[in-house]
């Protein structure tokens, strides 16, 4: 049988190598590579039986994503393109955690709380992987796995994280979404955006020219292929396109935690620069104005950008549906300030996972999500898709929501899509990048990492905004935060590795750099620090 099959070839070809639990988390399962072979093997395994339970493809991506390229990954993607449910987490978290010889015993306890899942019964996994050395080897295990366990294997080779969530779904939708393969992708949202800038690509202010750093990973695989469908819609010069280190000082993660140009790009004065991550799903923008100032659009900035567009699109096609935007607590407060006070736009807050954006933003009919490290997308209700449609047919602002629609990568977080989609905005509005910033200033900010024994002794709730464990650290950090203009910070647990999170912003630079300092130095003191002590 199946199983058997399962533990003979794990013993032969991929036996389990660490013995410390491990746990699939928001980003799925993501450490050094030279340690992921059998976890890649038990989830072809798994993602065999999703595919078994569901009656529908499931979508296996190997990725770290803005991680260092000696780490992987792996995520698992569920029939609609969501991430996978919590119960098949812990599923997971279960398999990849069984002795060799217990995972014959694993995969029929997991086949048997899912309902009863048939040993025999048909399944097809997709497969798609990023540009690091280690992703080849780590696809074969995760194939070596689905066949262990009687399941097909279509393999996308080398794309991005939102492309195979983009196929997945349009292979089980049955192609109401667009057509299930690399090329459907690219043409259904090109089409849309060239739609959009029939008058011309230049407009007042806006000039469809942009530096693309592609972070030295398969974003810049993905965007080179896109140009051959865009035309002359937008001009893109890329740089970082695999020549150099993977995320090395360059791509969108650099860009928003270190505030720096990206190295590698040549700096030109008004011109935009968008930077991706490793397995294009963030995108940051920047740039240098005439004075050699350098500024940063995040995530904050494109989600009130777009929000505030949908709502003038709404507004001038008299729909009545519910608009929101969903941060979380890195959110800028700024830009929460901005978007509920002069926007007038219902804002959520939800914990940090693009999973968890993702639930509270189905609560509106149309639910912006952005993480400030520029992951996130827009999404729409039945009801909201049916009425623009609907409304298209006879109304020009629906129509051209209709279209910005098709921009969107629903699926997931898209740094390429979203790209567009500002691009769209900004065109829209005759705006360059500056007359972009200049709708509001962020509050400057700081994010800082703090080395611990122990990850778990931090624990929160309210969203991630206040610490619960170790007692006494949130009247600490409200202690220190009280000495500050504008001051605010909070503490969270990495999901993957032994260090604390601390974000903080204050009136001035200065100012959230000793808060970070402050709150840093309050987590290692009391939640367990350990090595150097936090300092920028």
């Amino acid at each position: 049988m199946a199983y058997s099959e399962a533990v003979q070839v794990a013993k032969a070809k991929y036996p389990k190598t660490v013995t410390k639990t491990i746990k699939y988390g928001t980003a799925g399962f993501r450490t050094k590579a030279d340690e992921l072979d059998f976890i890649m093997y038990r989830m072809g395994l798994l993602a065999t039986l999703r595919a078994r339970d569901t009656k529908a493809v499931i979508g296996v991506m190997i990725t770290a994503s803005h991680n260092p390229e000696p780490d992987n990954g792996v995520k698992l993607i569920d029939p609609m393109g969501e991430m996978l449910a919590p119960a098949w987490e812990t599923h997971a978290t279960t398999l990849a955690n069984a002795t060799d010889d217990g995972i014959a015993e694993a995969m029929a306890t997991i086949a048997k709380e899912a309902g009863g899942i048939k040993e025999d019964g048909k399944a097809l996994v997709f497969v798609g992987r990023d540009t690091r050395p280690s992703s080849d080897r780590l696809r074969d295990a995760v194939v070596a796995g689905v066949k262990a366990a009687g399941g097909e294997v279509k393999d996308f080779g080398v794309v991005s994280t939102p492309i195979l969530h983009f196929v997945v779904t349009c292979h089980n939708d049955g192609g109401e979404y667009g057509e299930p393969t690399e090329e459907g992708y690219y043409k259904k949202i090109a089409e849309a955006f060239a739609k959009l800038r029939v008058s011309g690509a230049s407009r007042g202010n806006y000039e469809p020219t942009v530096l693309f750093d592609g972070a030295n990973g398969v974003g810049a695989i993905m965007m080179e292929r896109f140009t051959q469908y865009l035309g002359d819609s937008i001009k893109s010069t890329m740089y970082n396109k695999g020549e150099g280190v993977l995320n090395h000082l360059c791509g969108a993660d650099y860009v928003k935690v270190q505030q720096k140009w990206p190295e590698g790009v040549p700096q030109a004065h008004n011109t935009r620069c968008v930077s991706v991550d490793g397995d294009a799903d963030r995108v940051i923008y920047s740039f240098i104005d005439k004075n050699g100032k350098y500024s940063m659009l995040d995530g904050d900035k494109i989600a009130t950008l777009v929000a505030g567009y949908f709502q003038e699109l709404l507004k001038a096609s008299g729909l009545t549906l519910k608009l929101g935007l969903v941060q979380t607590a890195y959110a800028n407060g700024a830009s929460t300030a901005y978007i509920t006070e002069k926007l007038g736009v219902p804002v959520a807050c939800a914990k940090t996972g693009v999973k968890h954006l993702h639930h509270v933003a189905l609560q509106f009919d149309i639910g912006v999500y952005f993480e400030a490290n520029g992951h996130g997308t827009v999404i729409f209700s039945k009801n909201a898709r049916e009425a623009i449609r609907n409304a298209a047919q006879a109304n020009e602002s629906a129509q051209k929501l209709s279209q910005v629609m098709d921009v969107i990568n629903e699926t997931v977080g898209d740094a390429i899509s979203d790209m567009l989609l500002v691009e769209t905005v900004l065109h829209a509005r005759e705006w360059s990048i500056e007359d972009w910033n200049s709708a509001y200033a962020d509050l400057p900010n700081r994010q800082m990492k703090v080395t611990v024994a122990d990850r778990a002794v931090i624990t929160t709730t309210d969203a991630e905004r206040v610490c619960v464990t170790p007692a006494g650290l949130q009247d600490t950090i409200n202690s220190i935060v009280a000495k500050y203009p504008n001051g605010r910070s909070f503490v969270r647990p990495s999901g993957t590795e032994d260090i604390v999170r601390v974000y903080a912003e204050a009136s001035t630079q200065e100012g959230a750099d000793n808060l970070a300092i402050a709150v840093g130095n309050a987590v290692y003191e009391q939640a367990g620090g350990v090595g150097d002590r936090p300092k920028i």
